[in-house]
């Protein structure tokens, strides 16, 4: 549970900085910020996934409360214009608590207002659920719903949509787009007055920011009233769904949610707060795609869908560590079943009816969740029956060579790319520019490389197939020392190719030194973590880009070129925390000293999880100090990788199966 009060929001920009989200396990989801305050065009009560995880449209942006008492209309909204006019209705907010779902409190007069956001799992629905405590004087809540119909990438126009509404029943159905269900307002208390007109202009600050359209125009088509007597104590809710139908009240939808939460977390077996807190955000990434009618992973909020890269480095924190096995299965079955050619999806885009295949390193990273699935749960049926052959796949066509120049080289390392192409996760792209121009040989590509051979040749052993390969990873290993390590400056190159070598200082080496079988010596291991540790550690991630490089870009702010000129060029990425832990912890024998440093490197998390997205790890931080959270306020990577490395690397809780797997292996 987090807590904030009125030293949180003392200026309307103050309090804009803080933000909550719910989800709803099919990509929907509800946020905003602390204030409730709408400063993105993401930001909404109801953002409905209508073909999960995708096609994810805004419906309800807002519902502003006034509540009139006496002679008194105390207006609780809190709203930025283009005109520069402001709605301070946070002024009256006495306290929020966010467990994880967020309740607000507001105190006017001697009158109390509840409110409480939450969404159920599984369908398009978000509840909003009200208690007032009221004071001595009757008094009357007006609800005022602003409503939308488009995709939430993008922003409305008065015009662009022509809104119709059909009143019935305690209900209010809005249609928006004829391609889209109705937009359905249930409410159980008071009264609506239907009316039917724009609020224009509402400014979103952060867009203007990231040099997006800032201004919105939003659909009014009534409001709700709801009266008190003298000293009543109401609660009651809206509840916004594009369902049909809606079985049960607020109240008990509040409970139902709570249950499943609570589960959830209890799930992981563990007391450790952190690790709960963890587990309780980890639940937000796992969503139902109901292409394949499996699971998959949403790579962040609140605009990124399902990445194939994201997905297999988060699996292992996610559904691993949290005992989700079944999730797990789902998950790796989800990607299997789109592998072509050897290569995973790197994504599957928001509203795109097919993935992309531009990766390099996905099929890779599956490769390492397939082992971490091994170590964690032994089942070997499942990896025999439905894993076994993608790896053999995979391996095969990395070998022979695939699409996107994928091939391995004479010398045994993998080769990826052309100057137009980014493969790596260093993906920037902007029109024909590509920041980050990566193609040949990348060091954490043939460091997954390494590791996948080992992979595939310690399960063939383990279900008794012949692997061809024992021999290989010894020959990857020698052309890895001579090409990528360099004795005089005491790390490993970024990239060999044909163009030359990039010895830029990075953090994509700490792979090298993280990842289960590694080609370093333990001292090269050390001098690898001391480079990363000294040139790109910050307190909430690891720059992309040594400060001490002329292209080094040390705030990610502006329009899209100005940020995507910086995402990888000295941006700090909180995921990359996961494999510096891993490799600072191996570098040093795991010895007490360094549990203790791993578990230091740890603890800011805990204030991170109040700050940007409220309960989650945000995306990426300025390079420059002092680390400013920027980019998605939830990542899954950023989530999974720092509850993956408290877990192995600070608890010492080592994954149930790895010494079955080792003693099978061994024999």
């Amino acid at each position: 549970m987090y807590f904030f009060g009125k030293s949180d929001w003392r200026t309307f920009e103050q309090g804009a900085q803080k933000e909550w989200l719910v989800t709803n396990g099919i990509g929907g989801y509800a946020s905003g910020t602390i204030i409730n305050a709408n400063t993105r065009k993401y930001h909404g009560l109801l953002i409905a996934a209508h073909k999960p995880p995708g096609w994810r449209v805004v419906l309800l942006s807002k519902l502003d409360e006034r509540f009139s008492s006496g002679p008194c209309t105390y207006n609780l909204a809190a709203n930025q214009h283009a005109s520069g006019f402001t709605e301070l209705g946070f002024i009256h907010l006495q306290q929020v608590r966010i467990e994880p779902f967020p309740t607000f409190t507001y105190s006017f007069g001697d009158n109390f207002l509840e409110k409480t956001v939450f969404m159920a799992h599984g369908s398009n629905t978000t509840v909003i659920l009200y208690r007032v405590l009221n004071g001595t004087l009757p008094g009357v809540l007006k609800l005022t719903p602003m409503i939308n119909c488009r995709g939430h990438h993008f922003i409305t126009r008065q015009g662009q949509i022509d809104f119709t509404q059909t009143v019935a029943g305690g209900a209010v159905s809005i249609k928006g787009r004829d391609d889209l269900p109705s937009l359905k307002l249930i409410y159980d208390a008071g009264s609506y007055v239907q009316d039917g007109k724009w609020y224009n202009s509402m400014a979103y600050a952060v867009e203007e920011e990231r040099g997006e359209n800032p201004h919105e125009d939003l659909y009014i088509p009534g409001y709700f009233e709801i009266s008190f007597a003298a000293g009543e104590n109401k609660t009651f809710s809206v509840i916004a769904t594009t369902a049909d139908t809606c079985s049960g009240d607020g109240a008990e939808l509040l409970k139902s949610e709570r249950e499943r939460i609570s589960k959830v977390v209890d799930m992981t077996g563990s007391k450790d707060h952190l690790t709960r807190r963890l587990a309780c955000a980890a639940d937000a990434f796992i969503v139902q795609r109901s292409s394949t009618s499996k699971k998959t992973i949403i790579a962040g909020y609140p605009w990124f869908a399902d990445w194939g890269r994201d997905a297999m480095i988060a699996l292992p924190g996610l559904t691993l560590v949290t005992r989700r096995f079944q999730e797990a299965r789902d998950i790796l079955q989800t990607f299997v079943r789109h592998c072509r050619k050897g290569i995973m999806p790197n994504a599957f885009f928001d509203g795109g009816s097919e993935p992309v295949f531009n990766t390099v390193d996905a099929s890779l990273w599956f490769v390492n969740a397939v082992y971490k699935y091994l170590i964690y749960t032994a089942d070997l049926a499942f990896v025999r029956e439905c894993l076994y052959p993608a790896v053999k796949d995979i391996i095969h066509w990395y070998m022979a060579g695939t699409e996107y120049n994928i091939a391995m080289d004479e010398d045994g390392l993998l080769n990826a790319g052309s100057p137009h192409i980014q493969l790596t996760w260093m993906d920037a792209k902007v029109n024909d520019w590509v920041v980050t121009p990566r193609h040949g040989k990348a060091v954490e590509i043939n460091a997954l490389w390494y590791n996948s051979l080992i992979v595939f040749n310690t399960i063939s052993k383990l279900l008794e197939k012949e692997s061809a390969f024992t021999a290989l990873p010894e020959k990857i290993k020698k052309s890895f020392q001579q090409k990528f390590w360099s004795e005089s400056s005491g790390y490993l190159n970024d990239v060999v190719s044909a163009d030359g070598t990039d010895n830029s200082v990075r953090p994509n080496q700490l792979l090298a030194a993280s990842l289960p079988y590694s080609m370093l010596t333990v001292e090269q291991m050390r001098r690898v973590v001391g480079k990363v540790w000294s040139e790109l550690y910050v307190t909430y991630g690891i720059r992309s880009l040594s400060p001490w490089d002329p292209a080094y870009q040390g705030i990610y702010k502006g329009d899209r070129v100005k940020r995507d000129g910086a995402y990888h060029q000295g941006t700090a990425w909180s995921w990359l925390i996961g494999p510096f832990i891993t490799a600072y912890r191996r570098a040093n024998h795991y010895n007490a000293a360094s549990r203790e440093q791993a578990h230091r490197f740890i603890l800011p998390f805990r204030d991170q999880l109040r700050d940007h997205g409220v309960g989650y790890i945000s995306e990426i931080f300025d390079g420059d100090e002092p680390a400013v959270p920027r980019g998605a306020i939830a990542q899954a990577w950023g989530v999974a990788e720092i509850l993956r490395a408290y877990s192995e690397d600070v608890l010492e809780i080592q994954p149930p199966a790895l010494k079955i797997i080792e003693e099978m292996e061994g024999g």
